[in-house]
């Protein structure tokens, strides 16, 4: 069942706003359990995960920046 282009904005607008900041506490807890691993593993560990976020979420942000294609325009 297709999801609405207003639903997806709402739901991208949550997941921006709420999950992704939890995300990134996360990821930087990730981190520190590592015990500050060198700089180079630390940046391969933020670009992974910052990629990986994404993935799952990429059905609900494609065409979230265009007009809405329900819209009737008169």
């Amino acid at each position: 069942m297709p999801v609405s282009y207003k639903t997806r904005r709402r739901l991208s607008l949550l997941i921006l706003l709420v999950a992704l900041p939890a995300y990134i506490v996360a990821a930087v807890t990730v981190v520190n359990w590592l015990e500050r691993p060198s700089i180079l593993v630390e940046l391969l560990v933020y670009a992974g995960l910052g990629i990986v976020w994404a993935l799952p979420f990429k059905f609900i942000f494609r065409g979230i920046g265009q007009a809405d294609p329900d819209r009737m325009d008169s």
